[in-house]
């Protein structure tokens, strides 16, 4: 079989391909001055709609040779000052983070027919803030947390689960200390775009941009 023969069977044209975005729209005129306001009003929506994990999102870095790396983690709180995930301190993620810190995130809410892309960067929160939320997650994930050397090669999954039986034995009787490997980033933005998929492909999309003097300007952007 020709190199040609090979591409032509293994090709797969979606071309057909069609979703009509009909669900609703958005107005730069009656947004709220913030964006995280917006961004409640919708994640709210989203838990209204029973949207699987609405808080999953995508992250984007970049590592030393400019290879850009995406990966789905979950927001675990936002406010004014930023959103928030945790993970170890020794991932890829993290490396990249602290190479370069500046991250994109992205919310896929095809039930809702939204998106919301966030750009900004990441720095880390405090011991304090790290230990609030890691004394509030389930025992067995603190301790996956002692377990996992994110990012690195295993041999096996046996020798995960041997890894975490043996840290489930240690921390047995009281806490489970916050692994010094391990806390949260908070992403602070300085653009956040709203998009409302519309009909015809004309859709909906408002961008808030921070300015000099900390406040957002809201512009529509051509879909």
């Amino acid at each position: 079989m020709t190199d040609n023969a090979h591409s032509n069977h293994s090709k797969r044209d979606l071309s057909a391909y069609r979703q009509r975005y009909l669900r609703g729209g958005l107005d730069e005129n009656a947004v709220p001055a913030l964006p995280t306001e917006l961004f409640g009003e919708w994640f709210a929506q989203c838990e209204e709609a029973g949207i699987n994990e609405p808080n999953a999102m995508i992250l984007a870095t970049v590592d030393e040779e400019g290879q850009p790396s995406t990966r789905t983690v979950l927001l675990k709180y936002f406010d004014e000052r930023g959103f928030v995930f945790y993970t170890n301190y020794g991932s890829d993620k993290a490396k990249h983070i602290a190479n370069n810190a500046k991250v994109s995130l992205l919310f896929l809410w095809l039930d809702l027919e939204r998106q919301v892309k966030i750009e900004g960067v990441a720095e880390k929160v405090s011991t304090a803030e790290s230990l609030k939320y890691f004394t509030s997650r389930p025992k067995g994930s603190q301790i996956g947390a002692w377990v996992s050397q994110q990012s690195q090669v295993i041999t096996s999954k046996k020798l995960l689960l041997t890894q975490y039986q043996k840290m489930l034995d240690k921390f047995k009787k009281g806490d489970v200390p916050l692994p010094d490997f391990w806390g949260g980033f908070r992403v602070k933005p300085h653009k956040i775009e709203f998009w409302q998929g519309g009909d015809n492909r004309l859709h909906d999309r408002i961008l808030y941009t921070k300015t000099d003097e900390n406040q957002w300007d809201i512009s529509r952007l051509s879909p």
